[in-house]
């Protein structure tokens, strides 16, 4: 089975760094920093659609701005590396072991999601990814796509799993069964809008919907 992933939110816990990063952005430019709660809205977006939404009044030549600050003070927070969710580790072990292709669908950028991957050594058990700034942002579901062609695997035979309601919106726009985590940027009930198989508490509560639709 094919397995899509989101990463921020849904297997790493980057949201405190993700937050504070935005707020070193907006005061860097002499900006008022967006609240907690609208951050938390934004991710999974690409980065500059996310500062769009942000700060809506803002040229372009300010959310490049605005982007460079962003991505300066994440890099250096960065060095020390965010944690996996727990169980996550454990649960792309047995899934990869199972025979399944696990592949990864985010708003990250390709170096910021290489720069991960080559201190993670989970990485390997990932066949596949698209990043934001190679393809359409979430909730497009042109990544969710483009995946599926790379594996001969009709959307409706892959799985979707996320924290943000553009992951299952972009699933549910193929035709994509999805499952929600709980613990990620957007509450629960945000996330059953979009009809998801199910949004479990701990990530292994995965395991049960992917071995129903074996």
């Amino acid at each position: 089975m094919l397995l899509i992933f989101d990463w921020d939110g849904t297997l790493m816990d980057s949201e405190q760094k993700i937050l504070a990063s935005m707020r070193d952005a907006a005061l860097s430019c002499s900006l008022e920093p967006p609240a907690d709660a609208a951050v938390r809205n934004i991710i999974g977006l690409e980065l500059s659609l996310a500062i769009q939404q942000l700060f809506p009044g803002e040229s372009a030549e300010g959310v490049a701005a605005i982007r460079a600050g962003y991505v300066d003070s994440f890099v250096a927070a960065d060095q020390q590396p965010c944690s996996l969710f727990p169980k996550v580790a454990e649960t792309l072990a047995e899934l990869a072991g199972r025979g399944h292709q696990l592949c990864v669908a985010t708003g990250k950028s390709r170096k910021g999601l290489n720069r991960v991957f080559s201190h993670l050594p989970q990485a390997a058990l990932f066949s596949a990814s698209r990043c934001a700034d190679e393809t359409a942002s979430k909730p497009d579901p042109l990544m969710l796509q483009e995946l599926c062609d790379e594996f001969s695997v009709a959307p409706e035979a892959a799985l979707m799993v996320g924290d943000t309601e553009y992951d299952l919106e972009m699933a549910a726009r193929i035709g994509m069964p999805s499952v929600g985590v709980a613990y990620g940027a957007h509450e629960p009930e945000r996330l059953r809008r979009w009809n998801p198989l199910g949004v479990v508490d701990q990530f292994d509560g995965l395991l049960a919907y992917v071995d129903r639709g074996r």
